[in-house]
């Protein structure tokens, strides 16, 4: 891509000042006419100096998260690093700006603290600006907790930022900066009401993307004005990266505005007008990149764009303080409270099967996967590459199998009954990474990546990571795999974390973690760290059912419910016996369990007869061989190098 520098106009700090007091304009020009929210909440008007210190302290916040978790990101994937894997200058300078973000965030979000308690609960500032005040409002409201935890992670990041010169480390603050952005999304207005499982999804997508998005374009801005390195490789990156986050921001955005404002309140409610001047500022980013592809990328093109994208987060922080008037209307049942949505009787077969409820991330995450894994198969294709048939169905086999046990009936039932749970759990934790594992994603990826992406980077990164080597651990997976029923189940973890939508991702997501580990250690296709023979990891199955077997046992025999008060609050207008839900649950666990660690076993054994075979052809002296094995071997040959 080429990069043109016109002559010098306004700098980029005049178009930054600029669209923060457009923002700053605007915030008060809705906050000043939204005392009947505050009431309609029942609380009272906190004052425009809370109001208003409030949405500036939340969007310096945002901003500055969102410029350290991009620079970070530029530095990562944007600058080409050093043969050493030292970053470049480049790089390091990202870096830096990063951790100056990082400071920012710190202090925005540490201030927020009173700030946001004192909006939330309708005082002025002052009155919780003491000891005292702000021990209540933490021991009581989610949010104060949630910007503590984000100040917390800025700051270990600001104290990393200035001693990081590595490539690696730098990948790993980008990742910790990127989680550091989503405390504030799990306990914020799509946290609550109609819907929220569905809000709450697609602003974790919105905010990540739309944060790095921000803060990648404010530093190539900056690499270009320097004009040191070769910004043209980083511009050309951009350019897809841009593309990709303005799909995910505007669809994510779109999602939960439905949720959040009916389409006959645009134009009644300061809420309404304020989603559609985000969505007038998201079609505006999309017509400025179509021009910067038909045309050339200008350094005021890109000024334009980070200015527009302040913008974009300035409307989007003063989102964040008036209530949604669906929230304000909303009559709501316990199981529309607590899920987001209505069930439409006991969990049936029938019910099972012909109720949908999608889940945005991980659902939608199982379908992103299969279709990049057919896109790599496609680039194999294209160089004329052979790809067995058999891994590919058994990878979308996987996808489907995670699909449906997220976005089907399944998903939707699980958070209200212990049996469906437990399905979900054995498909997510078993059933799919057993299927994943065996389509050897990594191969793929490594053979259809090119050797200067920086996708390929990060793959190889992570490869050659001593935390992989250590998650790779057979005693290290078995034991994470084994112990998480016993913690989360028989160790009182299971009613909290089902009582909030967040911590119920978050349980989804750890489950099929732990468990793809598992599998990819006993019979992955894909080379690991530190690979047990055959003869170990057979051993290691053997040592695991065992433990499965006597936790199904015991969650079949066991007299006391597990989370009996959650289930009970849901009030779900059918008759549910508690214990012997429980009970199937258990036989659920012990059935599919054993099963997939028989299955296990098999493929074990089919994988270790292969490669006896392949051993004791390699050791057949050459001389012996016809004219088709003497070319089987020079293909292997071949294949060992490559």
């Amino acid at each position: 891509m080429t990069i043109s520098t016109p002559r010098r106009g306004p700098g980029l700090a005049a178009w930054l000042i600029g669209g923060g007091v457009a923002d700053l304009v605007l915030v008060i020009a809705l906050s000043s006419g939204n005392g009947d929210a505050y009431a309609a909440m029942g609380l009272a008007d906190p004052g425009t100096a809370t109001k208003v210190g409030t949405y500036v302290l939340r969007f310096t916040a945002n901003a500055a998260a969102a410029l350290c978790a991009g620079a970070l990101c530029y530095a990562t994937f944007f600058v080409p690093p050093r043969d050493s894997g030292g970053l470049s200058a480049d790089g390091w300078s990202a870096v830096r700006v990063g951790g100056w973000a990082a400071w920012a965030w710190f202090a925005a979000a540490l201030l927020l603290v009173p700030f946001d308690a004192a909006e939330s609960t309708g005082v002025p500032v002052t009155v919780v600006l003491n000891p005292e005040g702000l021990a209540v409002v933490i021991s009581v409201l989610n949010e104060p907790i949630a910007w503590l935890a984000s100040a917390l992670v800025a700051l270990v990041i600001a104290l990393c930022c200035h001693r990081v010169l590595k490539w690696r480390p730098a990948a790993g603050l980008a990742v910790l900066a990127s989680l550091g952005l989503l405390p504030p999304v799990a306990t914020g207005h799509g946290s609550a009401g109609l819907a929220h499982d569905i809000t709450m999804n697609s602003l974790v997508i919105h905010v990540v993307a739309a944060s790095l998005w921000l803060g990648v374009l404010v530093c190539l801005v900056l690499h270009v004005r320097r004009g040191t390195g070769r910004p043209e490789i980083a511009a050309a990156r951009y350019r897809r990266f841009a593309l990709w986050c303005w799909l995910a921001v505007s669809a994510s955005g779109v999602t939960a505005a439905l949720t959040l404002v009916a389409p006959s309140q645009l134009f009644t409610t300061g809420y309404g007008l304020m989603v559609l001047a985000k969505v007038g500022s998201l079609a505006l980013l999309g017509g400025l990149g179509v021009l910067a592809r038909r045309r050339l990328t200008t350094i005021g093109l890109l000024v334009s764009e980070s200015a527009l994208l302040l913008f974009t987060a300035g409307v989007s922080a003063s989102m964040a303080q008036p209530v949604p008037p669906v929230l304000r209307e909303a009559d709501l049942s316990p199981v529309q409270v607590e899920l987001g949505y209505q069930l439409p009787g006991p969990p049936s077969a029938m019910n099972l099967l012909l109720t949908w409820r999608p889940d945005v991330l991980l659902g939608i995450g199982f379908l992103v996967v299969g279709a990049a894994y057919v896109l790599g198969l496609q680039r194999l294709r294209v160089r004329g590459e052979h790809w067995p048939l058999h891994r590919t169905a058994i990878w979308l086999a996987g996808c489907a199998v995670g699909f449906l046990a997220m976005s089907s009936g399944i998903g939707a039932y699980a958070p209200a009954s212990f049996s469906v749970h437990m399905v979900m759990h054995m498909a997510l934790n078993m059933v799919a990474p057993m299927l994943l594992v065996l389509g050897a994603p990594v191969t793929l990826a490594l053979r259809a990546l090119t050797e200067a992406g920086s996708a390929r980077q990060l793959l190889v990164w992570i490869l050659d990571s001593r935390l992989l080597q250590y998650l790779c651990h057979p005693v290290v997976a078995a034991v994470g795999f084994v112990t998480g029923y016993y913690l989360l189940y028989f160790g009182g973890l299971f009613e909290p974390v089902m009582s909030e939508h967040w911590s119920r991702m978050v349980l989804n997501a750890v489950v099929l973690v732990s468990g793809y580990q598992f599998c990819w250690v006993v019979v992955g296709v894909d080379p690991t760290p530190g690979r047990l023979p055959h003869l170990g990891r057979l051993g290691l199955v053997f040592a695991v059912m065992p433990f499965h077997g006597v936790f199904a046992v015991i969650l079949m025999t066991k007299d006391t419910v597990i989370a009996s008060n959650y289930y009970r609050t849901l009030s779900l207008g059918w008759p549910v016996d508690l214990l012997s839900d429980q009970q199937l649950a258990g036989v659920i666990s012990l059935v599919v369990g054993e099963l997939v660690l028989v299955c296990a076993q098999i493929v074990l054994l089919v994988q270790w007869h292969r490669q006896d075979q392949l051993s004791t052809f390699r050791t057949l002296p050459s001389d012996l061989d016809d004219e088709e094995t003497a070319a089987y071997r020079a293909m292997l040959t071949k294949l060992k190098h490559r």
